[in-house]
């Protein structure tokens, strides 16, 4: 599937997604407000009953015809205009509340005309929890208006009204349940999408890498089976000398792939020895001075000379070496190219540098320049070849010693590598 299809169709699954999300939010506010408002007028038909049963009970009437005052949302008061008996309201409470169908805590209070304050009644449970503590946990305030009046507090107000939202709650959670995994396939096809560009683009440059050997080879065989050649040793010998070199150079391509294969089979065997850090190095940049094609190449080397141990796969660390300065000469497009080589000792590591002058590397890269098969584009620049493993090859061999290292850069100006290697 191409990549636009794919963006289209998570799109359009991502809107319509947000679609049902929108619609379901909406639904909840209103089965919640219409949930609330229902309890709410049970609460007040509930008491305006109690109120009534307690006036015919005092052979009274009742002071006017809505006696129920709502104080707050979970707060009502009252008014009886009549002597309250506590165990008669809570008698009452009980059965009207069980007649509306209102099976949550409650608490209340009855006021005291003579000492101006709210006498605490009792902490009722009506829920399934008999173990609850019953305490008082709610200020009851007075109401100014009144003479005899009792208070009600729900302190479960919320979650009596959320347990009868279950359902709706079950259905957001499918709901969050197939956002997530949503979200997870989009993530695991873009992240297919990219490996498989990225494949094809290692096999495009792996055919290139190989194509231009074979190439030389070919031509090379088909020269030296020419009787003629036979009459010239020295140029016989010097195609002979082409098959061998091009033919190393297959093998050396063929190598990396089957390291990184193996790699990628975590079967990494690391042959850790003490190793003279600051020698390998100097015959690294000697030898590579001597090989290098870059006509203007000038390496700084600035070791601390200090005594040190130093244990690491030998054959493993001048492949990192190699990689880094490798880099530095393909991506560097200047006439003057200056590479520095550098170590620091701290008290934990010893910071190993390796800075170059070249085209650096832009910010939306970076992130990204230790990625099996992924390879900085360099615009219409197309003589840079490579499979995209380099730095991939350096990254995992670092993991494996548990080295760290970052990158530093800033486009066109310069390139650095810093590796924390473990010294004692």
């Amino acid at each position: 599937m191409k990549i636009n299809n794919i963006r289209l169709v998570a799109f359009l699954g991502t809107f319509s997604i947000i679609g049902i999300i929108v619609v379901q939010i909406y639904w909840l506010q209103n089965f919640w407000t219409t949930t609330e408002q229902q309890f709410d007028k049970n609460i007040q038909d509930a008491l305006k009953n109690v109120a009534e049963n307690l006036i015919i009970y005092n052979g009274h009437n009742l002071p006017n015809k809505n006696p129920v005052k709502k104080l707050s949302s979970n707060y009502y008061v009252v008014n009886i205009g009549d002597l309250i008996d506590a165990y008669i309201l809570e008698y009452y409470l009980k059965i009207q509340f069980n007649k509306f169908n209102i099976y949550t805590d409650f608490e209340y209070a009855i006021y005291e005309c003579t000492k101006d304050t709210m006498i605490y009644g009792n902490y009722v449970s009506l829920s399934n929890n008999k173990n609850i503590e019953k305490i008082q946990i709610f200020d009851f305030q007075k109401c100014d208006k009144f003479l005899y009046y009792f208070g009600i507090f729900f302190p479960k107000k919320k979650n009596y009204l959320a347990e009868n939202m279950f359902i709706w709650s079950v259905f957001s959670g499918i709901l969050l349940l197939a956002l997530t995994f949503f979200s997870y396939s989009l993530f695991i096809i873009f992240k297919q999408k990219r490996l498989s560009q990225l494949q094809k683009e290692f096999i495009n440059n792996m055919t290139h890498e190989f194509k231009t050997p074979i190439s030389t080879i070919n031509i090379s065989a088909d020269v030296i089976s020419d009787e003629k050649i036979l009459k010239n040793p020295q140029r016989l010998f010097n195609y002979v000398n082409i098959i061998k070199q091009e033919n190393k150079r297959l093998n050396n391509q063929v190598e990396k792939v089957l390291q990184i294969t193996k790699i990628e089979k975590q079967n990494i065997e690391l042959n850790i020895e003490e190793i003279d850090l600051h020698n390998i190095i100097k015959n690294i940049v000697e030898k590579r001075s001597n090989n290098c094609n870059h006509k203007n190449l000038k390496f700084f080397i600035d070791l601390e000379e200090k005594k040190f141990k130093f244990f690491a796969d030998k054959l493993h660390f001048i492949n990192i070496i190699y990689n880094l300065l490798d880099n530095s000469i393909k991506y560097n497009f200047n006439n003057n190219l200056e590479i520095s080589i550098s170590t620091k000792k701290t008290s934990k590591n010893l910071i190993l540098e390796i800075k170059d002058n070249g085209i650096g590397i832009s910010n939306e890269f970076q992130k990204k320049i230790f990625d099996k098969f992924f390879r900085v584009p360099t615009g219409n620049i197309h003589n840079v070849k490579g499979f995209g493993l380099g730095l991939y090859y350096v990254k995992t061999i670092c993991n494996a010693h548990k080295w760290k290292i970052i990158l530093e850069s800033e486009i066109n100006k310069y390139c650095s590598f810093k590796i924390f290697l473990i010294v004692q």
